[in-house]
């Protein structure tokens, strides 16, 4: 049976402040040029509160809200996985020595991090590239060493934005399991629940109140009433649609809007792919090799022997969404799409992933017969 332990606070105040004692650093949402973004914090002060934010395809902005309110907003505009999987990390360094080289593979010591207001959605990202990057996948040991320093304080969703649909990926908007604490937001203050022995922990230091059985049923409503605000959602075959259409018209017609910018990779937070990069100086006495983040809309991403594969636009937007949506599935036994909606969300021209996966799975219009013999 799943551990539970419930208890109220009236601000997220003294949990960041045990957290900081306990020398985890606090990683969170703050406001920073008009868009949300992930940063460390020094104390509940630093957090965005009284804000929320607005997104709908191509377009995010912050608004205010309730002054009292802690997290009215909803995501940050790239996930947490920079934190866990850095979008640019040395794997090794050489240095001449005499007529050898000198092989050092630099393996700092990663920091206790403490997740602070990740949704659930981001949670369910994270147990993604779990899969990819974790014991039973790539074996990428740095990531599994990143991701046993880590903590999870999950905020329950209270309210959703026009390009959520993590209801109907089953990621959210409440996160049943995979935390160490989880928050949900009420009138009264905030309800506390421990998902592991490490929360149970945590919890015990705070000053707190018990959660009555009316303070859990008040949080369930508020996440079923956030799921019900969802009104974006995949077809349910969109996989096999996906997968078995490759000359369906609807990619021309994606391939004409897209601009192959790679946004909706950058924000992905299950997005995986990297380069490698090898530097030397000009002595050549010390080379370097880095792992960095990588696009599939870039041309060179597929460059083999003498070119790329995928060399339109339509061939990298395909490769890209099938990945995703289907080919996931036969990899890791799961979609890559958690429905946070940031793809939408972060797209400059404003590319809906559901509505072309809903395009996709409707039969294309048969071409009109040509006139003459």
């Amino acid at each position: 049976m799943a551990l539970r332990s419930y208890a109220i606070i009236d601000s997220p105040a003294p949990l960041v402040a045990a957290l900081r004692d306990e020398s985890w650093q606090v990683i969170a949402p703050v406001e920073r040029n008009g868009s949300l973004v992930l940063a460390p914090i020094r104390s509940a002060n630093d957090l965005p509160r009284g804000r929320v934010d607005q997104a709908s395809p191509g377009n995010v902005r912050i608004e205010e809200g309730r002054p009292e309110r802690w997290f009215d907003y909803t995501l940050p505009a790239s996930g947490w996985k920079r934190w866990l999987y850095p979008p640019r990390r040395q794997l090794w360094q050489a240095t001449r020595v005499r007529d050898a080289f000198d092989l050092e593979t630099p393996l700092p010591d990663p920091e206790n991090v403490a997740f602070m207001g990740l949704r659930p959605c981001d949670l369910a990202a994270i147990e993604r590239l779990d899969a990819v990057l974790g014991p039973e996948g790539a074996a990428d040991t740095e990531y599994m060493r990143r991701r046993r320093h880590m903590l999870s304080v999950v905020v329950q969703c209270a309210r959703a934005v026009e390009t959520c649909f993590c209801a109907g990926m089953g990621t959210g908007p409440r996160a049943e399991h995979g935390f160490d604490l989880a928050l949900t937001e009420l009138e009264t203050g905030l309800l506390v629940e421990a998902g592991s022995q490490r929360g149970v922990g945590i919890l015990e230091r705070l000053p707190s109140r018990e959660a009555r059985e009316k303070d859990i049923e008040e949080a369930r409503a508020i996440s079923q009433k956030t799921a019900r605000m969802q009104r974006r959602s995949l077809p349910p075959s969109a996989a096999q649609n996906i997968a078995q259409a490759p000359d369906h018209p609807e990619w021309d017609r994606l391939a004409a809007r897209c601009l192959a910018c790679g946004n909706c990779t950058l924000v992905c937070p299950t997005c995986f792919c990297t380069d490698v990069e090898d530097t030397t100086d000009l002595s050549g006495k010390h080379a370097e090799r880095w792992q960095v983040w990588d696009s599939c809309f870039a041309t060179a991403f597929s460059f083999l022997h003498e070119g790329p594969v995928r060399t339109s636009v339509r061939s990298r937007y395909r490769h890209w969404l099938t990945h995703k949506l289907a080919t996931w599935y036969d990899q890791f036994g799961t979609s890559g799409c958690v429905g946070c909606g940031r793809c939408i969300a972060w797209c400059p021209v404003g590319i809906d992933l559901t509505a072309a996966a809903e395009a996709i799975a409707q039969p294309a219009s048969p071409k009109p017969a040509s006139k003459g013999g």
